[in-house]
């Protein structure tokens, strides 16, 4: 599917508690089955039983079949006709992520979540799952069998393929919700409205793309605890699963690297506190973050640049040395502080920024090369741990110079017109 990167409906508003409208269902939970006869009626009434008794607000259960080759269409039917708040619908392709976007995109609840036919979770986390996003407090949220308080009843091997999977992404791509598979999920509809568009998986690998894109954007994602018990009739292919997995990895983490996700579209303002609208006096528009951005960067690829020296230099004399680490760090630093200081996404305007940035590299060797010439004039055979003390301070001195470079030259603020800035 195509990625949407018309203007569409705009920056999501701040936070907000939701409104409830009389009548209206506040909670949409689908359930996606695939040849699920047998367990459909008793998951859904035992559910709906649930919903009746703990949930404060109407709410609707939307059963989702996936082309399903057995009685599960009329199961399905009869459940619709019979069990009040349930409704079903029949898609004629395989594939959760598919059932998903579907039920979603045509639900008009506010808040819209899923769970597995085998209710393999436990039904008391599904308030604790939705609550955050009623109040306003949260955009998304999931279930975790990963927390040190959950109580997760499986096998070694389905154990060990979770946390595999897990430790997967946060290594490549930096996520930090911890249980990406878990089939306990919920979203706020203006959010759903506007990251589904970003999602192309039709798959099980759905859930980990709307998180990871969810959280690269900003948007906030509560975390339950919940418990567990394994279904020993699942019919998930683990290793077709696996592989399809590691596809989609390597295809998303390939997007967020050159920026070709419009995720500020995403973004949200602070909440109703009047103290988060007003900007503080004194203070440019955006500086704490830009500064905060620039120093973690900073301190990154001066590491980068001191592994490089000691090895660059064990086979070249010392000016050579620093020359060699300071571009290939330079290059970097700036690729690094264009994505993730200054919020530069997309390949314009890159080889430009590049091309800036490596002026102020050469105003940072000048700066060190200089500080290693006054060094060698003033000892004949310097050691190496004097070199690196001397490079550290003539680096911090051109970093406050960089930055104020990358600022006002290199990543200016573009100033737009109100109405400009309602369109991005």
């Amino acid at each position: 599917m195509p990625i949407d990167t018309s203007p569409g409906l705009g920056a999501l508003p701040a936070r907000a508690p939701l409104q409830p409208v009389p009548g209206e269902p506040v909670l949409d939970v689908v359930i996606p089955v695939f040849n699920e006869e047998k367990d459909l009626g008793p998951c859904v009434r035992r559910l709906h039983e649930h919903l009746t008794r703990t949930f404060p607000y109407p709410f609707r259960i939307t059963i989702a079949d996936n082309a399903s080759t057995d009685r599960t269409p009329e199961v399905a039917a009869t459940l619709a006709d019979t069990v009040d708040g349930v409704r079903s619908t029949r898609l004629e392709e395989k594939g959760r992520g598919r059932a998903l976007r579907t039920v979603w995109s045509d639900s008009e609840a506010p808040v819209l979540a899923y769970m597995d036919v085998d209710l393999s979770t436990d039904l008391n986390a599904l308030l604790p799952l939705v609550a955050p996003l009623i109040s306003g407090h949260s955009d998304l949220a999931i279930g975790t069998r990963l927390a040190r308080s959950s109580r997760v009843v499986r096998g070694a091997k389905r154990e060990f393929v979770s946390r595999a999977y897990n430790l997967l992404l946060r290594s490549s791509l930096a996520a930090r919700f911890s249980d990406a598979q878990c089939g306990f999920k919920a979203i706020r509809r203006e959010v759903a409205e506007r990251l589904l568009p970003l999602v192309e998986d039709s798959g099980w690998f759905f859930d980990t793309e709307l998180l990871v894109l969810a959280e690269r954007a900003g948007l906030r994602i509560h975390e339950v605890p919940v418990d567990w018990v394994d279904d020993p009739d699942s019919t998930v292919h683990i290793v077709r699963t696996a592989t399809e997995d590691l596809k989609g990895v390597w295809r998303v983490g390939r997007a967020l690297a050159v920026g070709a996700l419009p995720l500020d579209r995403l973004s949200r303002p602070f909440g109703d506190d009047p103290r988060d609208r007003t900007a503080l006096p004194g203070v440019p528009s955006g500086l704490a973050r830009q500064l905060l951005g620039f120093c973690v960067v900073g301190v990154l690829s001066t590491l980068l640049y001191l592994l490089l020296y000691s090895a660059f230099r064990a086979a070249a004399g010392p000016q050579a040395a620093n020359a060699a680490a300071l571009l290939l760090s330079a290059v970097g630093n700036t690729a690094a502080n264009r994505r993730l200081t200054f919020g530069v996404r997309g390949r314009a305007r890159a080889v430009r920024h590049q091309a800036q940035g490596l002026v102020v590299f050469g105003i940072g060797l000048a700066l060190t090369s200089g500080s290693l010439a006054a060094l060698g004039a003033a000892s004949a055979d310097p050691a190496h741990s004097t070199e690196l003390a001397v490079l550290i301070t003539a680096n911090l001195a051109a970093t406050v110079l960089r930055f104020l470079l990358f600022r006002a030259w290199v990543f200016p603020e573009r100033r737009t017109t109100p109405a400009k800035d309602d369109i991005r």
